[in-house]
């Protein structure tokens, strides 16, 4: 009987949390999207703009270790972008850009660092794409993964959050860089995510608003 408390609990807590931040979701679309993006064949991912944060400082927190956090956590979201469109290609009208290729020709043009600064149309001009897709993800730790795992033993779900995550993703526009389409989402972080696993969480929340999607 307790084990049954345990399980109707978990599960209306888990729909609570799902229900409130599906609410969180919000898309933009420029009034020229389809006209635009109907004439794009390239499209390149910038590296992410990545930011780990802490509700309570670890101990022994290291700023420079978090900074190279940061940056191989941007890594790992382009890649895992790359690699969920490049698997569903057949889904989407345009090819997406190498990302090995698109991060050699921005560090060999010298703005690998310094993306905030560029305008997408420059950028797109430098990778030499239609467009670019540029993201920005915050991740905020809330609980230890010890307590986490915890949880999860004993009850199975729903309860291995050990994080909040906020993702932004942009797609300007490569001629003029205006701002074409616009998805923000908050996410919950449990105890196994990865890179992977968030873009395939993001992927499928953006799904047919995705402006490449091709409809069916």
């Amino acid at each position: 009987m307790r084990k049954f408390i345990f399980l109707v609990i978990g599960l209306l807590s888990t729909t609570f949390m799902l229900a409130q931040f599906e609410s969180s979701k919000q898309i933009f679309e420029s009034p020229k999207l389809q006209q635009l993006v109907a004439s794009h064949k390239t499209v390149a991912i910038l590296p992410f703009k990545a930011s780990i944060s802490y509700k309570r400082l670890p101990k022994n927190f290291d700023a420079q270790t978090n900074r190279d956090e940061e940056k191989k956590l941007g890594s790992s979201l382009q890649s895992g972008m790359y690699t969920y469109l490049l698997r569903k290609s057949n889904d989407y009208t345009v090819t997406v850009q190498y990302v090995e290729r698109t991060n050699i020709l921005l560090k060999q043009n010298e703005v690998f660092d310094k993306i905030d600064e560029m305008n997408p149309d420059a950028l797109a001009k430098i990778l030499g794409v239609d467009a670019v897709i540029k993201c920005a993800y915050a991740y905020e730790k809330t609980s230890s993964e010890g307590l986490a795992i915890a949880k999860t033993l004993l009850i199975g779900f729903g309860t291995g959050k050990v994080a909040s995550g906020e993702i932004t993703m942009n797609v300007y526009n490569g001629t003029d860089g205006d701002l074409l389409w616009r998805f923000y989402k908050e996410m919950n972080e449990d105890v196994m995510s990865s890179a992977n696993a968030v873009m395939e969480r993001m992927m499928r929340k953006v799904g047919r608003n995705f402006p490449y999607q091709i409809k069916k």
